[in-house]
């Protein structure tokens, strides 16, 4: 126990309660509800109530755990850092006094609480410092820096830097995430028991079956109901996340950078600093999400205009560019409303189908003997936007790139980096590589005046190293390259918006393999999956946007048959479906039927009529106890005077009909009126009273009874406004 005060940080509804000792890092006494207003004596009682005393030498209870538990203090679990020198000393470090720094700062959307925290371990020349923020969304973000501070000897090599944080005792079940290409962002629970749940993403970029979350809360939480905490590391290369139920009690969720070998080799005087580990809290799933979303609308990278409705031409076309029939797509898309116009994979090079062509980033004289010009200026002419797709981390073998660049392919040097799709990994680092890439994209840019990318990331990156040294960059000839990649991946994104303010970027990565806060400090949209079934979808965008706000989330409407699913599904619960994100299309419209289309034109115009509540409100979901074929979902203005639901059938219900259902998040002290929002789908039947002429409610009552439902038929959707009356 410290015998400083410790010291406590408040942030939208939020406390953090931290002690701060001589011989460690902080110790999280509290992280969760608002405790108000705390008297000295009653912060140090705080303390008092965590410790225990069992004998002089009973140093192995740690009583007072630090965000880097470390074996010097006691600790026998995982150590929250791993380093060594390269003659294998100094493989445990142990900072010995540390100094603390509590600071507040101006942040994006307010006023964050910092603490820094310094430690140096003096026998092995090792500084080890962490910053802790209370950001003003609630949001608590931790990361760790460790410097090789020693003037001379053996580098110091990082193999690991996770700090942690804890969680209460009645936090019984774990939630994250999984899944594949086509199928993202799956929930899934297990028990809490003793041990570690270690879950780890080795394909050099977030991927499809990331943790996203790793989340703890009391037994059964839901959306709205139940005590949950939980992090996620910031960050788009290989992480791992964590969850410790230790034998001295103590539970805790924690995460960082899961590094190669040798990847982080730290000559005297540098650094190394840790993605961030962000967590949040909450009453609910839905509580936990809503402190995310708002740190997201804070930052300088969030998109501040209408998002533009937008059709990409892939599942229309795939690799067939012909401008007339791009033409009278244009065409088309404008017609119903649509608002950007987005040319996918394609258009450059020798790139007629995926075996070649990646990496010469020049626009194709066989698919556009005319150039791109005369397609932009008729997309412009009918109002619309130009979007472009790019891939600029993937090259192909059978590309002019490769063949004058072997050395800015990685590699392990012995024929490792495995083809995915005929495709290897451009490494970004390589000396021109970055260059070229800047000023093949720019000049696109310039040229098309471009307004948005579809940046693509197909591929794994797998047996990845630098064939090519860079002595600027210090990078080493066959060294792994994930972190250095990733870093000049976020370097190029920052110089493009440097370069071109306006310009929105979506990250793609085969669909939703890179959908993480550190690539979304820097991305205006991400892409969701490549599965546009909306059934499918449903679970995906529930998953994705647990993290991000619906603005960021592409949802697009695909045609009547699934190329991946091979599912037919009606124009209503597809469009019905997309409206939730930020909206697209990926159908070929000259052929859709002119009455798909009059029903598609009508879900835009809806779209563009509520997306400043969409885009703007807090999401919210309500717990029904067949959630796996019932979807009660919505978003709530902030102010509580409007608010927009879905209620979804993804399967026949067991029983029919039921209990009445709440339409959660809304004032319990207003009064809505409520009605559809759309006429109800052709053929629905068993209807609801209330269906036909609205009904006028408290919102009290309609948050915790609600509604009694029509029969919804499986893959149907009736779309539900409550509007404030008072």
């Amino acid at each position: 126990m410290s015998d400083r005060l410790p010291i406590h940080l408040r942030n939208a509804g939020t406390s953090v309660v931290l002690d701060l000792p001589e011989d460690r890092f902080p110790v999280v006494r509290h992280w969760g509800e608002d405790l108000g207003e705390i008297t000295p004596v009653a912060l140090t009682d705080l303390a008092v109530a965590q410790s225990m005393s069992t004998g002089e030498n009973a140093t192995w209870t740690t009583p007072d755990l630090p965000v880097l538990p470390l074996p010097h203090l006691g600790w026998g679990g995982r150590p929250a850092l791993l380093v060594h020198r390269a003659d294998g000393s100094a493989f445990s470090a142990h900072p010995g006094a540390v100094t603390h720094e509590s600071r507040q700062e101006e942040a994006p959307g307010g006023t964050a609480h910092v603490v820094v925290s310094t430690g140096c371990d003096e026998v092995h020349g090792i500084t080890v410092a962490t910053e802790l923020r209370l950001e003003p969304s609630g949001l608590l973000r931790l990361r760790t820096t460790v410097t090789n501070s020693a003037d001379d000897g053996a580098p110091l090599v990082v193999d690991e830097a996770s700090p942690v944080l804890p969680v209460p005792s009645d936090a019984v079940e774990l939630l994250d995430m999984t899944g594949h290409h086509c199928l993202e962002r799956q929930l899934l629970r297990t028990p809490f028991t003793p041990g570690i749940r270690l879950r780890e993403s080795w394909e050099g970029r977030t991927g499809h079956d990331a943790a996203t979350w790793l989340a703890a809360g009391q037994a059964g939480f839901g959306w709205r109901r139940g005590r949950v905490h939980g992090v996620h590391v910031a960050w788009s290369g290989n992480t791992r996340h964590l969850a410790i139920n230790s034998t001295p009690g103590h539970r805790l969720i924690g995460g960082g950078e899961l590094l190669h070998p040798g990847e982080v080799v730290l000559e005297a005087g540098q650094s190394y600093a840790s993605p961030w580990l962000v967590g949040s809290w909450g009453q609910g799933l839905d509580a936990l999400a809503a402190r995310s979303h708002a740190w997201l609308r804070s930052l300088p990278a969030h998109p501040e205009r209408p998002r533009p409705v937008l059709l990409n031409i892939w599942e229309a076309v795939y690799f067939n560019h012909d401008l007339d029939t791009l033409k009278a797509l244009a065409d088309e898309a404008a017609a119903i409303g649509i608002e950007r116009y987005v040319i996918d994979d394609g258009w450059f090079g020798s790139r007629r189908d995926d075996t070649s062509g990646l990496g010469d980033w020049q626009v194709s004289e066989e698919a556009w003997p005319t150039g791109i010009e005369p397609l932009a200026e008729h997309v412009r002419s009918l109002g619309m936007e130009l979007g472009l797709w790019f891939e600029p981390e993937m090259i192909n073998a059978d590309s002019d790139l490769a063949r004058e660049h072997p050395d800015w392919i990685l590699s392990d040097g012995a024929g490792g980096a495995p083809e995915h799709r005929h495709q290897r990994v451009l490494d970004l680092t390589a000396p021109g590589a970055w260059d070229y890439l800047f000023e093949a994209i720019s000049t696109l840019v310039e040229r098309l005046s471009i307004a948005y990318i579809k940046w693509d990331h197909n591929s794994t990156v797998l047996a990845g190293g630098h064939m090519a040294a860079n002595p600027e960059l210090g990078t080493r000839l066959g060294a792994p390259a994930i972190r250095e990649q990733t870093l000049a991946f976020y370097r190029l994104l920052d110089a493009l918006h440097e370069r071109f303010p306006a310009l929105e970027i979506e990250s793609c990565a085969g669909g939703g393999g890179r959908i993480d806060l550190g690539v979304m400090e820097r991305a205006q949209r991400v892409w969701t999956s490549d599965c546009n079934d909306a059934h499918d979808r449903h679970n995906i965008y529930r998953g994705t946007t647990l993290l991000l706000p619906p603005e960021l989330v592409g949802t697009h409407v695909g045609s009547g048959h699934d190329h991946s699913t091979l599912r037919s599904l009606d124009i209503s619960f597809r469009a019905g479906t997309a409206l939730w994100g930020h909206m697209g299309v990926e159908w070929d419209l000259v052929s859709a039927s002119d009455e798909d289309k009059r029903n598609l034109a009508e879900l835009i115009a809806l779209h563009k009529e509520l997306r400043g509540l969409l885009h703007s409100g807090t999401v919210v979901h309500a717990d029904v106890d067949d959630d796996d074929v019932l979807r009660i979902q919505g978003v709530v203005a902030q102010d509580g005077s409007d608010a927009l639901f879905e209620i979804a059938s993804l399967g026949q219900p067991l029983t029919w009909p039921g209990a009445p259902r709440p339409l959660p998040g809304l004032d319990p002290q207003r009064t809505y009126r409520v009605s559809l929002a759309v006429p109800a789908y052709e053929g629905l039947h068993y209807r609801a009273a209330w269906l036909e002429q609205g009904v006028t409610l408290p919102g009290a009552y309609l948050s915790a009874t609600g509604l009694a439902l029509p029969f919804i038929h499986p893959d149907h959707l009736i779309l539900v406004r409550a509007t404030a009356v008072d």
